[in-house]
């Protein structure tokens, strides 16, 4: 298992967004291929009009007809689109949106299928990929249905901080019913779990973030954090897992109290999203913790304005392939160091 050459299946996202920039350009890297085989789920004709618009060269991908098929030295190309497929650079489009879901069904199909390790997905537009067959928000709440019946989190990932959050992509205002303890504890316990087998951290610590300004000022500014917060981070220390606050989120990071914990829950989207971009926007990475696959996800959209102009960072999508190929490999250990603990033991000298 440790010796397994890592096969990473990678979506093409929106082919009129920058998704096809920050593929080729971090594929173009050889180094890429010591660690894994990148498979990507897209289409030639799309490569090449991208590739010509970027001044990208001669490089080329190796194009197969299954993830079997794979070059272990090589990028893959898996083609899903037919010719007729039409690109219009840094524009949203039906047929954009059709694309995008037609690679990631296809990647979806071999991660359940076994014959790709994990996923990494491209950047989507929410708008044009809605259909009958994708009525979700985004990739993290298809995937929960793909790969269920587990709750799904969403975690940013970065060196510098780890954010999750307790709800997702819902609008601001129905975000209030779903601060309970009962959801507060769910997030807690992946949470937790996704640091001790995903990231390596053997008893982390979560800092917990308030759901009012100044968390509250003991009811002066909202009740949530007496009679919800504070009894599910006692009900999370009582299953054994290290959580303190909850602390008001201006002033938690803005006095960088966020760098002595492993990971910090928020409560909504943008209340830990925004200072994580603030922070690491170009490196940071979305992660879907609590499924049974391993998915990231550059944490940076379409962004339709730079397309075609070589202004696009790969930064993002890099860091996306390694820690999907940490995750599996911290994933792999966990479990063989699991599996039998009693194999672990030193019993030379006993």
């Amino acid at each position: 298992m440790r010796d397994h050459k890592i096969k990473i299946g990678i979506t093409q996202g929106d082919i009129n967004g920058i998704s096809y920039e920050v593929i080729l350009k971090t594929l173009m890297d050889p180094r890429i291929y010591d660690m894994c085989i990148p498979i990507l789920y897209g289409s030639p004709k799309v490569v090449a009009y991208h590739r010509k618009a970027l001044n990208l060269g001669s490089f080329n991908l190796n194009m197969i007809r299954t993830a079997d098929e794979a070059n272990n030295k090589r990028a893959n190309l898996i083609n899903v689109l037919d010719d007729n497929v039409r690109v219009e650079l840094g524009k949203s489009t039906p047929q954009a949106g059709e694309a995008s879901l037609l690679s990631l069904k296809a990647a979806v199909k071999d991660l359940k299928d076994k014959k790709i390790d994990a996923l990494i997905t491209g950047p989507i537009n929410k708008h044009n990929i809605q259909s009958e067959q994708f009525k979700f928000p985004g990739h993290t709440e298809y995937l929960k249905e793909e790969f269920g019946p587990g709750e799904a989190l969403m975690i940013l990932v970065s060196e510098v901080v780890k954010v999750a959050v307790v709800t997702g992509h819902i609008p601001l205002a129905k975000v209030p019913p779903f601060i309970t303890v009962d959801n507060i504890l769910s997030k807690l316990r992946i949470l937790n779990q996704s640091m001790i087998v995903d990231f390596g951290i053997s008893k982390p610590n979560i800092a917990v973030l308030a759901l009012n300004p100044h968390a509250g000022d003991e009811g002066v500014i909202g009740n949530e954090e007496i009679d919800i917060i504070i009894p599910a981070i006692e009900k999370a220390k009582q299953a054994g897992i290290m959580a303190l606050g909850p602390y008001p989120a201006d002033g938690f990071f803005g006095s960088s109290n966020f760098k002595k914990f492993d990971a910090v829950l928020a409560m909504y989207h943008d209340q830990g999203l925004a200072p994580f971009k603030a922070m690491v926007f170009e490196d940071g990475v979305n992660y879907t913790a609590g499924l049974p696959i391993i998915r990231t996800s550059p944490a940076h959209g379409t962004a339709y304005e730079l397309v075609g102009k070589d202004l696009a960072s790969e930064s993002s999508f890099r860091q996306a392939l390694y820690l999907a190929c940490d995750i599996y490999k911290n994933r792999s250990d966990y479990k063989r160091l699991t599996a039998n603990p009693m194999k672990n033991i030193d019993t030379s000298n006993v």
